[in-house]
């Protein structure tokens, strides 16, 4: 296989730290640099706490993102300003940043994939549970993830509700005259469909997708307890993101 050179931002963090092993670990990956905002990472490559000098120094052929929104959102756009093919873990971009990164990814004809999760078991329960919209028009999201988690709800829950809404004509669910005694107490409402947030230590990431009807209701789970369990789609993405000349979103997009 052709060699892939790649720039980590974020090595550090848990993700970043199962990433850095990742691409050690497979044959083709190489680890030429990491972005980060301290110059204290403990890495036999070098470190840059400037984006733009790294991409002019060292000229990857892809950047694996692993930080917060607004930083992987400026990320992103450098890379492909620069010509490097982002494969972005972060969640919590808008409608129009992404709009805007396609086009920008399609100008530069480059490949860019953006994935609110990374492990597969999490993009089948995605895809299991729009199958089961289009016979269950009541659903309810429960996600649940780690304490230090900046983004509510998560980027995961939001595509699921995106990828149910395609096949689920909008509905109001619960009871017309139903009122919140506290603010908040029916979570985020997404086309009718209700969308709940759990932050706690201990967890990693979690979510079930509730869908009743008369009588009967089904629940679609996917657990991820170790930060191990995202590598095997990031894989996937770095090798994917090379073949392709525009903007995707999710994996569920790349994986046949």
């Amino acid at each position: 296989m052709e060699q892939i050179n790649i720039t980590i931002a974020g090595p550090r963090g848990r993700m970043g730290k199962e990433a850095v092993q990742l691409v050690k670990d497979t044959e083709h990956f190489t680890l030429i640099s990491v972005i980060d905002h301290k110059k204290e990472a403990e890495l036999d490559v070098p470190v840059y706490t400037d984006i733009e000098e790294c991409f002019q120094d060292e000229a990857p052929h892809v950047l694996i993102d692993l930080t917060t929104p607004e930083v992987g959102y400026h990320h992103t756009k450098t890379a492909l300003e620069y010509g490097v093919r982002p494969v972005v873990g972060t969640t919590g971009f808008s409608r129009d940043e992404l709009e805007e990164l396609k086009e920008l990814a399609e100008s530069k004809s480059l490949g860019c994939i953006i994935a609110p999760n990374f492990a597969i078991g999490a993009v089948l329960m995605m895809k299991f549970s729009q199958m089961a919209a289009k016979y269950f028009d009541d659903v309810e999201i429960i996600e649940l993830h780690h304490d230090r988690k900046l983004d509510a709800p998560s980027g995961t829950a939001v595509k699921t509700a995106e990828m149910i809404r395609e096949v689920r004509q909008s509905k109001e669910q619960g009871h017309p005259d139903e009122k919140e005694t506290h603010s908040g107490a029916r979570g985020a409402n997404v086309d009718g469909m209700h969308i709940h947030s759990v932050r706690l230590p201990g967890l990693i990431a979690h979510q079930q997708v509730m869908l009743g009807a008369e009588g009967q209701t089904l629940t679609i789970r996917h657990d991820s307890f170790h930060r191990g369990s995202f590598m095997s789609g990031v894989k996937v993405s770095v090798d994917t993101v090379m073949k392709l000349d525009t903007l995707v979103y999710g994996l569920e997009n790349i994986l046949d």
